[in-house]
């Protein structure tokens, strides 16, 4: 029997609505998404995802005598969820979301990401995915005086095939390195350059990688906002959980919000605008956290936290934005991090270097395909360097002298694909008020 791609009721994608455990309501809604999905087939180059779903439901038909998705079961489901990296393309140019206020109300992303939760729930968290699902932790261990020891063994191939072999993160995956000074700890020494505080004040969500991996982004947030006469706190944060959405914990994803959401209400009541310098970070406050939570406090912070370049972006266009410019770099190729475009803010960091002197920003609007932890797993690299050619075609092919993205994990893989080194766009806009390096 054909299945009707309009919905009986609208989807569950509220993990507190009892609907979201049903094992038989799930199943159906999986099956009617994969029935418009597979009559649409617009999105079969986007990830394996697609391909993987098409190719299920053409052998029903052809081998199983099914009209459309009725017979795919849970064996396809998990498949086709396993290759699906949340990037959230799919979604924002699908015609048939609730965004676009089409009746078949398709969302595949926050499917998907239900499916490996329910899933997660009957069997566990994999051993993968508790090892990926706690960077701040791992950070925390790692930076600091303990990051020289932790960065050799991560450089040591032996040790990260054995890695690979026990907890599944690829041993070619260029990861992290960590900090010996951690971001917290450069703040609390940190002299305020004279007149910040002036225009106003800024709470930083600094991010794991920020705080752990990459502090010289968090340090040049706060030498750019302090340039631009904000003072800088960091309120107390945890991860942002999307680790751990990633792997199917929704109960840890929801501590994890419950924390992060009561320190930057706390923030928002003493008279702080709360930025965040991580797409991926920004995008899971803003869009999950209403939905995890589904309280008022969960749902005006979401409403209120600012990416960073947002904010930069917002003062450009107040003409408040600090000009001092003392150099350009020339041809900058900025990639557009998914997570950044998923947020429907576009790439303000994009129109805020675009104002350097002697400077040319080409925007490559391709997918890193790592977007959390899914491009890190052993079983998911080679096929993330495939996806991820387009990125590196489009930024070799702009020659340029800079290459920018505000994903760290995306220049990472541009690192291991092109041999350039990315920056936050953050870091290029510090250097170009002659800030010098970050220390």
């Amino acid at each position: 029997m054909k299945i009707n791609p309009k919905p009986e009721r609208p989807p569950a994608f509220d993990p507190n609505d009892p609907r979201y455990w049903d094992a038989r309501d799930l199943e159906g809604e999986m099956r009617r998404a994969f029935e418009v999905c597979h009559s649409c087939r617009m999105c079969v180059n986007y990830c394996g995802s697609f391909p993987d779903m098409f190719s299920r439901v053409d052998r029903d038909i052809e081998k199983r005598g099914a009209e459309g998705a009725e017979l795919v079961d849970a064996t396809d489901f998990q498949s086709v969820t396993e290759l699906c990296w949340q990037c959230k393309l799919c979604y924002i140019d699908c015609p048939y979301t609730p965004d676009q206020k089409h009746e078949w109300q398709l969302d595949i992303p926050r499917l998907l990401m239900r499916e490996k939760a329910n899933r997660a729930q009957r069997n566990g968290v994999t051993l993968q995915d508790m090892a990926l699902g706690e960077p701040g932790k791992l950070g925390a261990l790692g930076a600091g005086p303990m990051a020289g020891l932790a960065n050799f063994v991560n450089t040591q191939s032996l040790m990260r095939k054995v890695n690979e072999k026990l907890l599944g993160i690829s041993s070619e995956f260029p990861v992290p390195p960590f900090a010996s000074v951690p971001f917290a700890r450069w703040l609390k020494k940190h002299t305020p350059a004279e007149g910040a505080g002036k225009e106003g004040r800024v709470a930083l969500f600094a991010t794991c990688l920020g705080d752990y991996n990459f502090p010289g982004i968090a340090i040049d947030a706060v030498r750019v906002l302090e340039k631009n006469g904000f003072s800088v706190s960091r309120p107390d944060q945890v991860c942002c959980g999307i680790p751990n959405l990633d792997g199917g914990d929704i109960d840890e994803a929801k501590r994890k919000a419950r924390t992060n959401v009561a320190s930057l209400s706390r923030a928002m009541d003493e008279g702080a605008t709360v930025v965040i310098p991580g797409p991926s970070c920004a995008y899971t406050i803003r869009k999950e956290y209403p939905e995890l939570l589904g309280t008022a406090e969960a749902k005006r912070v979401a409403a209120n936290v600012l990416d960073l370049m947002e904010f930069l972006d917002r003062l450009r266009k107040e003409k408040r934005l600090n000009k001092e410019w003392k150099t350009g770099f020339g041809k900058i190729a900025y990639h557009a991090a998914c997570h950044l475009r998923a947020q429907k803010i576009g790439t303000p960091g994009a129109r805020v270097l675009g104002l350097l002197p002697d400077t040319e920003v080409d925007i490559v609007d391709k997918c890193s395909a790592v977007d959390g932890t899914w491009g890190m797993k052993s079983q998911h690299y080679e096929m993330g360097r495939k996806y991820a050619q387009k990125l590196v075609d489009g930024i070799e092919a702009a020659e340029p002298k800079l290459v920018v993205t505000d994903c760290p994990l995306s220049g990472q893989r541009i690192l291991k694909e092109t041999g350039k080194r990315p920056m936050h766009p953050i870091e290029a806009l510090a250097e170009a008020y002659g800030l010098g390096a970050a220390s």
